[in-house]
């Protein structure tokens, strides 16, 4: 969900960066000296912690309840306005992104998101640009809410796994029931209040056979220009294993993620460049084009994006949320010190720590090793640490790199990456593709490129 941020537009109160709303606790103040944090970093806060109204089969963090026993999972006006003004505080950089999760965030209502606005204009500094984004399943959205995003720029992602049969396998309710319906009156909530959105796609066994029903259904029916795919690994438990662990029966399979990628490229890189945008081929242009890419999973080291919890722990990740990864609570230490401590950069420096294999990968400026979550299985040689989806980004990597060098080459030249379209639809029939294949244009990318066209309407793509 990384977008350019945009000012906050409306108007700074009186007073506004001179400490917390009446009856709030002050808090730790800010360190004299930074001490190695970084001039900007990501926050996915969980105001609702891990409860949802869904019980999405694949899902990873409902289980994380157990850490808080008998908690109400409220995030407390206390805890509300710490994490805004220190997220403020803790960043040199002027564009902060305020980022909501959960669990369900929209459990909260409307009340609480408007007591967080209030705290980001009270501790907002002169300059500073806030972007606000929420993730959601979209079932509990109302008029309120929608009116409320639109009035304040917010991005909001909206989890769909494409169309009712894909969706309903895994995105059940409580009682295993289907949302799809649920789900799209939110969307059209969302779309008829002019909101911002982002579509968040889990990759998984269901769907992974059926890449272009899913893109199709999210570009024409859904009407979606951005797209994130996210594939869903399971981790298991399995003592025959190396490594002790295995993919769960809801895991995307490596090639299966691989294969996905590629069908989804093919026809985007044809004619959706610069009218829809996929964070996975976005992120490829950045690596190709040399400029560090918005995907954490694909940069060197990590370290700079953390989850909060309702009740002010601040974890390394995510996909960390666990008693080892708890960097300790801002209603007792600064988040500035929490994201600097040598336990946290130590975390993301150890992401650049790659088995043999991966060291010797001709993809390896563009993957990085990918999260460090998916590392349970051994390399060829027997070395532990290899991704899971090795196999499947190898191809992926491997089959974009002609494309993606033209793009790349277009953004060099101070061209727009979306001639990559006209490029690939020129060339002769029998001449070689441009992509560089080494097979024919009319048995490669040129099909495709007659077969749809460059979608009319479409933006143009200056780069990463």
């Amino acid at each position: 969900m990384t977008r350019t941020p945009v000012a906050f537009t409306g108007r700074r109160p009186a007073g506004a960066g001179e400490g917390p709303a009446p009856g709030v606790a002050p808090g730790p103040t800010p360190p004299t000296a930074r001490r190695g944090a970084p001039a900007g970093f990501h926050v996915l806060a969980k105001p609702s912690g891990p409860i949802c109204n869904l019980d999405c089969s694949y899902c990873f963090f409902l289980e994380k309840e157990a850490l808080y026993p008998g908690d109400r999972f409220r995030m407390s006006d206390d805890v509300l306005d710490n994490y805004v003004r220190q997220l403020l505080e803790a960043h040199v950089r002027p564009e902060v992104t305020v980022a909501w999760q959960g669990g369900e965030p929209t459990l909260m209502g409307a009340g609480f998101f408007r007591r967080a606005l209030d705290a980001c204009e009270r501790h907002r500094r002169p300059g500073q640009r806030l972007a606000h984004t929420i993730q959601t399943n979209g079932t509990l959205l109302t008029d309120e809410l929608c009116e409320l995003f639109a009035a304040n720029g917010f991005l909001v992602g909206i989890s769909v796994d494409g169309p009712r049969e894909l969706h309903d396998r895994y995105r059940v309710d409580k009682r295993g029931g289907p949302t799809f319906d649920k789900v799209m009156r939110g969307y059209e909530l969302l779309r008829r209040h002019e909101v911002d959105t982002n579509i968040l796609c889990t990759v998984h066994a269901a769907n992974e056979e059926r890449p272009l029903e899913v893109y199709r259904f999210f570009r024409d029916e859904l009407g979606a220009r951005h797209i994130q795919f996210i594939p869903i690994v399971e981790p298991a438990e399995d003592p025959t294993s190396p490594t002790g662990r295995r993919a769960g029966e809801r895991s995307v399979s490596p090639a299966g993620w691989g294969r996905f990628l590629e069908a989804v490229f093919d026809e985007w890189v044809v004619c959706d460049v610069g009218a829809v945008f996929v964070s996975q081929f976005d992120a490829a242009l950045a690596s190709w084009a040399g400029v560090p890419p918005a995907l954490c999973v694909f940069n060197e080291t990590c370290g700079d994006a953390l989850a909060l919890e309702h009740n002010g722990d601040l974890y390394a990740c995510d996909h960390f949320v666990d008693p080892e990864h708890l960097l300790g609570n801002i209603l007792d230490t600064h988040m500035v010190d929490l994201v600097a401590a040598p336990a946290q950069r130590s975390f993301g420096r150890a992401k650049a720590e790659l088995p043999g294999q991966c060291r010797r990968c001709d993809v390896r400026f563009a993957c990085h090793g990918e999260c460090p979550r998916n590392r349970f299985t051994a390399t060829v040689d027997g070395e532990a640490g290899l991704n899971y989806l090795c196999a499947g980004y190898l191809s992926f990597f491997h089959h974009v790199d002609g494309p993606m060098r033209i793009m790349a080459g277009l953004l060099r030249d101070g061209r727009f990456a979306d001639e990559v379209m006209g490029v690939l639809a020129g060339a002769g029939r029998n001449d070689p593709c441009p992509c560089g294949s080494g097979r024919k244009a009319k048995h490669c990318h040129q099909p495709l490129a007659a077969r749809s066209g460059p979608r009319a309407g479409g933006g143009r793509a200056p780069g990463p």
